[in-house]
């Protein structure tokens, strides 16, 4: 299939390393994940028709990870690529999680395991290099030293161009401490972050945020429907009134099914009435006008749901609507 040249989904820097990204990502956590009847959620032909879903509407920055459906999301990802122009599509993928039972060694960010597992993804991918690698979580059995050495030296071997930092957590003081050390060194430091964020989840408000602003560092952060939250799905009164929770649903219904996180549902409702859009569709178009957001990374089961999601990068929200869903958390939130 050939490559269009038309960019519905347009271009922004990838913070200061020279690039450009889309400015909303496509994320293949789903692709080959096994749920817990034994299904697989998005086999390779849906993957195949989502991806070219994607390029077709002009995205280019593609976010995979070597443990997604145990290594299937970037075969999947490399047979697909194989009928196109590699040079046109940004690509992403994650190091960290142990890979083999019993084997301490096959997880974190140590130099045997970044070695071994940089190329294993690559032939994975059919491609000799990736855009960006980011290290899945942070490793603190590593020492930082050890891991930007080696990670500066797939940089140097032309194996990975750029650096990045997955995290669930705000670890801004152990990124800032890994860039100074790169820099005293002369190594390539970390230039983009990859944070949970969205207007439920507002963790990195305030330090995380401000750092990646003053160091220009992209933030391209994932979960921005709060694991479907934000879709519109859920109420006060039922609960889940479409597809079903996470597995894990008790921790999830205390993390989400909360009077404030309603209210922000609320607001949320409302400016999409205002602007004629899905709940979600607002969501993410509130992270595109966030100050300091690079680009959302999106996921999708359906092609119709991609297509949603993607149209959000059309949605122009006003300041005022943009300052009411940011108030909307309220308590530290409110006003950042």
């Amino acid at each position: 299939m050939s490559d269009s040249d038309e960019t519905p989904v347009d271009f922004v820097r990838l913070g200061q390393t020279g690039i450009q990204t889309s400015e909303l990502q496509f994320g293949t956590w789903r692709f080959g994940k096994q749920t817990e009847s034994g299904d697989i959620e998005i086999g390779e032909d849906r993957a195949h028709d989502l991806l070219d879903a994607y390029a077709d509407a002009g995205g280019r920055y593609i976010d995979t990870a070597d443990v997604y459906g145990g290594g299937d999301s970037e075969e999947w990802i490399g047979d697909w690529l194989s009928n196109r122009d590699r040079e046109r599509y940004t690509i992403a993928s994650k190091i960290y999680w142990q890979i083999r039972d019993g084997d301490p060694n096959s997880r974190g960010t140590n130099r045997k395991t970044l070695r071994n597992r940089i190329d294993a993804l690559l032939d994975r991918l059919g491609t000799d290099y990736i855009d960006v690698l980011y290290i899945h979580r942070w490793d603190d059995e590593t020492p930082t030293r050890e891991m930007m050495k080696t990670l500066n030296g797939l940089v140097e071997d032309g194996k990975v161009h750029y650096l990045g930092a997955s995290t669930f957590r705000p670890n801004a003081w152990k990124v800032a401490k890994a860039n100074e050390l790169a820099r005293n060194e002369g190594w390539e430091p970390f230039t983009v972050l990859q944070p949970r964020y969205n207007l439920v989840d507002r963790e990195i408000e305030g330090d995380y945020l401000e750092f990646a602003r003053e160091e220009g560092l992209a933030v391209c952060p994932w979960s921005p429907l709060g694991q479907g939250f934000l879709t519109g799905k859920y109420d006060r009164e039922d609960g889940l009134t479409g597809e079903s929770k996470a597995s894990d649903s008790t921790r999830w219904e205390d993390n989400y099914l909360t009077e404030a996180n309603f209210d922000v549902h609320d607001e949320l409702d409302a400016v999409a009435d205002e602007v004629d859009a899905s709940p979600a569709q607002v969501a993410l178009a509130w992270l595109v006008h966030r100050d300091g957001v690079t680009a959302p990374i999106v996921g999708a089961r359906t092609v119709d749901q991609l297509e949603e999601n993607l149209a959000a990068a059309a949605i122009d929200l006003s300041d005022e609507q943009v300052d009411r869903l940011t108030d909307a958390k309220g308590g530290p939130y409110a006003g950042l």
